[in-house]
């Protein structure tokens, strides 16, 4: 019974502020959307697939070797760290100084990923120049390639897809919508909190359920709140009804 009376109470403060709550949501969630739309710079992704195959093997002819798979598939995981090094990243800025970026910005945006079980694994670059983004990602991939024989003393990557400069996907981020949904729900928890808070700190005594709260004495008596309008009516009335009064008199 406690707790539903509580949750009425809390309920009822909501409802008195829900003015408040409704502003908070609306101012965070149009932030939300200018920010994303007018303010966040568009960023898109390129990508080159490669595979790794058999020591001196070619894509035409893989030999379905359990174990040289096996040994492929780990050492993907080297090449992922491998590819993410000044040894590769140095080369390709000495290479391709018309990127003009460093080879630290090439390693933090530059992602590696790959599926399980397979031997194929993804090269992602992030930029917020999607044809740029091609061109560093395929460049990455080629000198990768190059490199891993001199590194490994095995020559067993191949470059299966590269980047197509001239096709500009949608963005990867911003997502306007998803910003402001979240903005949405952050907001509300927001506004209710904001309420919540005002009320915990309000100590006025507003209703007989809160003198009884605060006293643990029950209300005898209830003295209305007046109002100035109250106080103008009620000398209105007593105008009218004094000069209905007079106008009776006169005519009697």
């Amino acid at each position: 019974m406690t707790t539903e009376l509580d949750l009425k109470h809390y309920l009822s403060i909501i409802r008195k502020r829900l003015w408040l709550i409704g502003l908070i949501v609306v101012i965070g969630t149009a932030a939300a959307g200018v920010v994303s739309y007018m303010f966040m710079k568009p960023v898109y992704q390129a990508y080159t697939k490669l595979i790794v195959n058999q020591p001196g093997g070619k894509l035409g002819n893989i030999q379905l070797d359990l174990n040289a798979i096996n040994t492929n598939i780990s050492l993907i995981n080297t090449y992922k760290e491998i590819i993410r090094t000044p040894a590769i990243m140095d080369l390709v800025v000495q290479e391709h100084p018309e990127f003009n970026v460093t080879a630290e910005e090439l390693m933090r945006n530059v992602t590696f990923s790959s599926v399980n079980g397979t031997q194929v694994f993804t090269l992602t670059y992030s930029d917020t120049d999607y044809k740029k983004a091609a061109l560093i990602v395929n460049a990455i991939s080629e000198v990768f390639q190059e490199e891993i024989p001199i590194i490994m003393k095995v020559d067993n990557v191949y470059l299966l897809h590269m980047a197509k400069v001239s096709k500009v996907p949608a963005p990867v981020k911003p997502n306007p919508k998803l910003n402001m949904m979240i903005s949405f729900v952050l907001s509300l928890l927001l506004g209710i909190g904001v309420v919540l808070l005002l009320d915990y700190f309000d100590d006025r005594i507003k209703t007989e359920a809160d003198v009884e709260q605060v006293l643990g004495l029950p209300t005898l008596a209830l003295i209305p709140a007046i109002r100035q309008g109250d106080l103008k009516d009620r000398r209105k009335h007593e105008a009218l009804s004094k000069k209905a009064g007079e106008t009776s008199h006169v005519t009697n």
